[in-house]
């Protein structure tokens, strides 16, 4: 009587497959979430890049910076040319709210994102422009 030949894999040679692939996993995984958080900031910062060619387009006609950033979409100063930002003004990466604030003489400004701890108290790993 001949024997007949099975096909597929034994337990054994499953068992290896899969822990070579946890290995794989182990040693690539923490270096791509690394680059999420990472891509985050570049997010933010870019983002922030684009606030502030709206900022000074902004200044440029209106002789000021805005008292807040809704003012890139609409204002009701006669000198407004806008609207300077294309689209509802955005929260950063982490889902905040990116922070402005206009000095007293409105000349100059700081924009912030509260980065992923959500606090800007402690200068940890916020994003500042």
């Amino acid at each position: 009587m001949r024997k007949q030949l099975q096909k597929g894999f034994s337990l054994i040679e499953l068992m290896i497959a899969m822990v070579i692939i946890g290995l794989i996993a182990s040693l690539i995984g923490p270096a791509m979430f690394g680059k999420v958080d990472s891509s985050k900031i570049k997010t933010a910062e870019a983002q922030m890049q684009l606030f502030a060619t709206a900022l000074d387009t902004y200044r440029l006609d209106v002789g000021v910076y805005p008292e807040n950033l809704d003012e890139l979409r609409e204002s009701n100063n006669s000198n407004w040319d806008g609207p300077y930002f294309p689209k509802a003004i955005p929260s950063d990466p982490y889902n905040n709210a990116y922070i402005y604030k206009l000095d007293d003489s409105k000349i100059s400004y700081k924009m912030f994102s509260k980065g992923k701890n959500g606090k800007i108290e402690d200068g940890g790993d916020d994003v500042v422009f």
